[in-house]
């Protein structure tokens, strides 16, 4: 049995009481046996009235066309009950008015001032708004002490309905503006992955390409495998291109799974990727770091290997030595990289960096509650380390 949620169950009351109230109009319409048009019915003009109204408020939503926009339904309610106030006190017909009609008006007003495009909702929420303060010029005397009273009441009614939504408003908007910011955050974050990704596997890239053309005049005859680590790494950097390329073109909801993010078990990739004939990376993982860490842990784990060993390809080429160690820290993950170069590279210049990975790679594992520390290691060589709690998201 299909439950029904409490918002609909207010909505179908709210439907029903506008009903019964627009019944009641009809009923009273031209109880004197006065009408504002001649030789026609009494309950004729409000009929029309109050079929317009409805139709305006109760369109469904999924059935609404195109050409039904909100300062149509907010206009097109408010000008058939001012030209019905106006034929009244033009032809002096003193007819009644009911609650039907002012429900009507107030949920137009609602609408113009919570839907309506900026430039039309002060405009569309006067026109209500007069149409509604002119309902009692029908049967009382304008200068009358009860239309006074009726108008009072009515523009109370009128700031109360306002209020609400523009504050419903505001919260659209900020809920726009939340939604925007947090995709635009996304995004960001996800061109850091790909400038991370692709810096890493380009940089090997050139290594490798510079070890070739050495190769080449000493030994030639070991270049294949040179060669087959240039050609993978230039996959893999193709492939997370690609795969970053994607999620931007995703929604949110369907690239949360596709992000290009690493993990614990991408460290053992990263490092027998990096390994080369002149250089030998050795991977340490302590038995008690679980495979359980939080995604976000790992995920900053494996970025401040990538990140270290990035570096050391750029100002540490002659490092023979290569250290990634994995440790548990009080439940938490001690995550570290060595290395035994003295500087030497022979990079170009504009392939050293911008600088700022460790930086960002500072501000991410800050965010986590753990602490970053890069600087020498002793006498030789380079150490990039970090702590990461677990229990902290």
């Amino acid at each position: 049995m299909k439950s029904v949620s409490p918002r609909g169950c207010a909505r179908g009351f709210f439907v029903g009481v506008l009903l019964v109230a627009c019944v009641y109009d009809v009923l009273i319409a031209g109880s004197d046996g006065t009408s504002v048009l001649p030789r026609t019915s009494p309950t004729l003009p409000i009929l029309a009235v109050l079929l317009v109204g409805l139709a305006a408020v109760l369109w469904p939503a999924r059935r609404r066309p195109e050409w039904l926009t909100p300062q149509l339904r907010t206009a097109a309610p408010a000008v058939a009950s001012v030209l019905y106030s106006v034929g009244a006190f033009l032809t002096g017909a003193q007819t009644l008015f009911g609650p039907g009609e002012a429900l009507i008006l107030l949920c137009s007003l609602f609408i113009a001032v919570r839907h309506c495009p900026p430039r039309w909702t002060l405009g569309c929420a006067a026109l209500d708004a007069g149409a509604l303060l002119l309902m009692p010029m029908r049967y009382l005397a304008p200068s009358g002490d009860e239309a006074l009273a009726l108008v009072v009441v009515g523009l109370v009614l009128v700031g109360l309905v306002a209020g609400f939504a523009v504050y419903l408003r505001n919260l659209d908007y900020r809920r726009t503006v939340a939604v925007s910011e947090t995709r635009r955050a996304e995004r960001v974050a996800i061109a850091a992955d790909l400038h991370d990704f692709v810096a890493h596997h380009v940089t090997g890239i050139l290594v490798q390409t510079q070890m070739a053309r050495m190769m080449a005049q000493t030994q030639p005859q070991e270049l294949d495998p040179v060669l087959a680590g240039i050609e993978r790494a230039a996959t893999e950097a193709l492939a997370s291109m690609r795969r970053t390329v994607g999620v931007l073109r995703e929604t949110k909801a369907e690239a949360a799974d596709r992000r290009p993010v690493g993990d614990l078990a991408g460290i053992a990739d990263l490092t027998d990727g990096f390994a080369s004939p002149i250089q030998q990376v050795t991977l340490r993982r302590d038995s008690a770091v679980s495979d359980d860490l939080p995604h976000e842990v790992q995920a900053a784990a494996f970025r401040v290997v990538q990140e270290a060993l990035t570096n050391i390809r750029r100002h540490a080429a002659d490092a023979a030595h290569i250290e990634v160690r994995l440790r548990d820290d009080a439940g938490g993950l001690e995550v570290s990289v060595a290395d035994d170069g003295r500087g030497g590279t022979q990079l170009p210049a504009a392939a050293h960096g911008g600088g700022f990975g460790l930086v960002g790679l500072k501000e991410r594992v800050t965010a986590l509650g753990g602490e970053l520390h890069a600087g020498p290691r002793g006498e030789v060589g380079w150490e990039v380390r970090a702590v990461i709690p677990a229990g902290r998201r």
